[in-house]
């Protein structure tokens, strides 16, 4: 389970920097093809020996003619393997194969419209001839070179896509990848489909055949699995996938912190009593965690303490397993990006790992991540192929540190209750709305301030509760959502009816960046 699944012949997308890369791999997926992402320095002998359907050069915010700009191996393109550029990866290899790239005369950013000139051509099979097209660049293929042909092109750029006449190399100098692109998807459609002939093998039922049979080899007929539960998505689904493989050799421990949303408990162990056949031990700490927390305001020490605390109850409950030998955690693909985690893909470490950490070396444990190739999207089909309730798939990201990062200030029993009552009736608003899948990410805040106000005949000095929701693909970037203002309004009057010691509701409008999703 550490490695990508052999038996798929992966389409790498080499990254040359784009903010669009992972992306361009989720939209590959989309397809049914395993997308994977490596350097752009990837050498020609490891590409071999991972042997491609396909190879996908990115955009990038470098120039090719600059003297340090990113370059793959130019005998990538002799091997006969498919290749598509993306915007830098279509001058890329232009340029390497004999066109000039220079600066564009009339830079293009946004929108633009795009005459498709041979509609013969396999790659824009079912576009329309005059299409809109999203653009991102400052340089473009001034001639592409008599080995190219052009296949498309717009008012200020003359090649907006080529062909090699004799390999099997594309370039398109707009992004198919982006929603801004309506028949984007098609044209990577049919680049896989009609000039890859991708078998269309990656699927979550077959992602689940041959991941029970990685487990069940691994792990052996004897030993046991330790999972760690939640309440999120990535747990649930890494915690049903084991125990489709192990069965009741999978022992699930699920650690009430006295930090969780409403309801969280109660709907954990009704999803694994009835979806599956693990063992599920629900380890109650909240008076613990409350007490680690005591008089704590700082944000980064709350965090620290809550996982030193977590340490500390998991390693108590995992002494009491018999024949444990393996640690599962729900970690995902873009982790193991930016994480550095991937010896193939991109250099920079963007964050550390945010799973459970330390954990595995400090129970003794073997570390097993069956979710690792996975984006969060696809997590969320496998949970449905695997029988989750669809309750539990299309819940809201949580924070590790659960409610404590919402709770600003002070974290008691009693100011997490006020914040649990609050953040239940905003989100019982949005489901009665038909909002709940249409946000991304949803929640409520209690302020450490308190405001002035009127109820009755009396005046009130109570706490002041934010409402968040955020609109999101990646979670690396957010927009605040721009929700109805009836909706906003029936949360308000009902948190200040119902929820005692709240006089005042406000409503976050920040986006990410400058903010950030969470509030501490």
């Amino acid at each position: 389970m550490d490695r990508p699944d052999p038996t798929v012949r992966p389409v790498l997308v080499l990254d040359f920097g784009s903010q669009y890369v992972q992306l361009i791999a989720r939209r590959v997926r989309e397809r049914h093809a395993f997308a994977r992402i490596v350097r752009h320095d990837v050498t020609v002998e490891r590409v071999r020996a991972l042997n491609p359907l396909a190879i996908i050069l990115s955009g990038g915010p470098s120039s090719v003619y600059e003297p340090n700009a990113p370059r793959c191996d130019p005998r990538l393109f002799d091997l006969g393997v498919p290749v598509l550029g993306i915007c830098y990866g279509m001058q890329l290899a232009c340029e390497a194969l004999g066109g000039k790239v220079q600066p564009s005369p009339a830079r293009e950013y946004g929108r633009a419209e795009c005459q498709v000139t041979d509609p013969n051509e396999p790659l824009f099979h079912d576009v329309p001839r005059a299409t809109t097209v999203w653009m991102s660049h400052g340089d473009q293929v001034q001639d592409a070179g008599p080995a190219f042909l052009p296949l498309a092109a717009t008012a200020t750029c003359p090649v907006a896509a080529v062909k090699h006449g004799t390999l099997p190399v594309y370039g398109l100098q707009f992004h198919p990848e982006v929603a801004h692109t309506p028949y984007g998807a098609l044209i990577l459609g049919n680049f896989l489909d009609r000039i890859c002939h991708s078998p269309r093998a990656w699927t979550m039922g077959a992602f689940i055949e041959r991941s029970v049979a990685e487990v069940q080899q691994r792990v052996g007929e004897t030993d046991r699995v330790v999972c760690g539960l939640s309440g999120g998505v990535d747990s649930a689904v890494c915690a049903a996938l084991l125990a489709k493989a192990l069965g009741p050799r999978v022992v699930c421990v699920f650690v009430d912190n006295g930090l969780l949303r409403a309801g969280e408990r109660a709907a954990v162990a009704e999803a694994f009593g009835q979806h599956s056949n693990a063992e599920l031990r629900v380890v109650d700490a909240s008076e613990r965690f409350l007490k680690a927390l005591n008089g704590v305001t700082d944000p980064q020490e709350k965090r620290v303490r809550i996982g030193h605390t977590f340490i500390d109850v998991f390693r108590d409950e995992a002494k009491s397993i018999p024949a444990a030998r393996f640690l599962a955690q729900g970690t995902l693909y873009p982790d193991v990006i930016e994480s550095g985690g991937d010896a193939d893909g991109p250099a920079a470490t963007i964050k550390h790992h945010h799973n459970v950490g330390g954990l595995p070396a400090e129970l003794g444990f073997e570390l097993i991540e069956p979710l690792r190739d996975l984006f969060k999207d696809e997590v969320r089909r496998l949970g449905l192929e695997l029988g989750l309730p669809d309750r539990l798939i299309w819940r809201h990201p949580f924070p590790g540190p659960g409610l404590a990062v919402r709770c600003l200030g002070a974290v008691t029993a009693d100011r997490l209750e006020v914040l649990r009552q609050a953040d239940t009736i905003f989100l019982d608003e949005l489901r009665n709305a038909g909002l709940e899948r249409q946000v991304a990410q949803a929640f409520a805040v209690l302020l450490p301030v308190q405001s002035v106000g009127v109820m009755g005949d009396g005046r009130t000095y109570e706490n002041v509760i934010a409402l968040r929701a955020v609109e999101t693909d990646d979670f690396m970037t957010a927009d605040w959502s721009r929700l109805p203002h009836e909706l906003l309004a029936r949360a308000s009057t009902r948190i200040i009816n119902a929820v005692k010691g709240v006089n005042r509701v406000v409503y976050d409008v920040t986006s990410k960046p400058p903010g950030t999703i969470e509030w501490e």
